[in-house]
């Protein structure tokens, strides 16, 4: 029997990890729209999150969530068991398999008639071009570089051939398709992630809406950049709040200086309200994409961002916000006195083409195109 004569089982999606808030999982309540009654497969997931962001959803987890909960709050140490439990969930009964993904939902394994198609945000980074900055980051010595370097190097093998396994791929921008092809070797089309923060809130903010206070919203992990941020700030004297948790929390608030203000995690209400009232958002690391800088403009907020990565897909510098070189206080804080200098009403921001670009109908409308045309027939991408 053909794939064409078989019964629809439908859709699953999977993503790595339901564990915190961010970005990512932000795409993926727009993705699972797609299908509202599709079950989410995840390596991990807390309790939390889950009863917070996706209350109806049909949760299905891995053997990890096994584990004692002790272990599960420090799931990293869980590093050596991921692609096996990616590659333990089983998907008999879908014909069609969504994965949003990072890192491990790539490789799950999937049945010969059902079509897999991957939406990648990343090809990890740890495992390919920033493998030594990475050890330098979390400050590792010469024991844990020996076996990290030996656990990593196997990692890099599986994820190459986890990425074959896949009959299409999907990237999250230009710059991830660029990566996608250099270690991976495989085309993929591109479907830009949706901002749907400025459609459930589509005020715009007129000029006494500002307020002196810049912003930064990220994860608070060591390749994130904050620290650097937290600096320039402080020798300009200016205040910047922050917007997001992550392991790092607790190092970058006894780093702070006066003027940073910690936010932790936030409604969707409040952020709206911090990206409306910020006189800019600032962006210190290399994005994949930018969702935060999309965001930003998309509530007609400039960005001050490095000039690496997706942000030179998201920000048209002079129009919508300002780069900067490098990743340090002194190149951050001169970027900043710039944007000062020049003042908000030197950015013309195009609301309506900005939130058309990154509106989640488009998204949406995108995925169906590839949907429809997904089958086994399709050429592999």
């Amino acid at each position: 029997m053909d794939k064409s004569q078989e019964p629809k089982r439908g859709i699953a999606f999977v993503h790595d990890f339901l564990v915190s808030y961010g970005g990512a999982e932000r795409v993926l309540e727009s993705l699972i729209k797609l299908d509202p009654k599709a079950p989410i497969f995840v390596l991990l997931a807390d309790e939390r999150i889950v009863r917070e962001r996706f209350p109806e959803r049909d949760i299905r987890t891995s053997f990890l969530q096994k584990m004692p909960r002790f272990v599960r709050k420090r799931y990293r140490w869980l590093l050596p068991f991921f692609a096996v439990a990616a590659e333990s969930m089983d998907f008999r009964d879908f014909d069609t398999v969504i994965s949003s993904s990072g890192a491990w939902s790539k490789g799950i394994v999937t049945r010969l008639r059902t079509t897999h198609i991957a939406y990648l945000h990343s090809p990890m980074r740890y495992l390919w071009d920033a493998n030594e900055r990475y050890f330098d980051i979390v400050r590792a010595g010469i024991g844990r570089r020996f076996f990290g370097r030996l656990l990593l190097s196997y990692l890099r093998v599986w994820d190459r051939e986890a990425a074959e396994r896949p009959d299409m791929l999907v990237s999250n921008s230009e710059y991830t398709r660029a990566r996608v092809s250099k270690y991976y070797r495989r085309e993929s089309a591109v479907i830009l992630p949706p901002v749907a923060l400025a459609g459930r809130f589509p005020g715009v903010p007129g000029s006494d809406s500002r307020e002196d206070f810049f912003l930064i919203v990220a994860r608070l992990t060591e390749s994130k950049g904050v620290d650097a941020a937290m600096d320039a700030f402080d020798k300009l004297g200016l205040p910047l709040r922050i917007v997001g948790e992550g392991r790092e929390r607790a190092r970058l608030e006894r780093h702070a200086g006066k003027s940073v203000r910690f936010e932790g995690a936030v409604d969707d209400a409040t952020l709206a309200s911090l990206y409306v009232r910020a006189r800019a958002v600032i962006v210190p690391s290399e994005e994949d994409f930018g969702l935060a800088a999309a965001e930003a403009i998309s509530f007609g907020t400039p960005v001050i961002s490095l000039d690496q990565g997706g942000s030179l897909e998201v920000i048209k510098e002079r129009k919508t916000g300002e780069f900067f070189r490098a990743a340090t206080p002194e190149v951050i804080a001169a970027a900043v006195r710039m944007f000062i200098d020049r003042g908000n009403d030197a950015y013309h921001i195009d609301l309506e083409a900005t939130r058309e670009r990154f509106s989640e109908e488009r998204f949406l409308s995108e995925w169906r195109k590839v949907l429809a045309g997904a089958g086994s027939d399709t050429e592999r991408v």
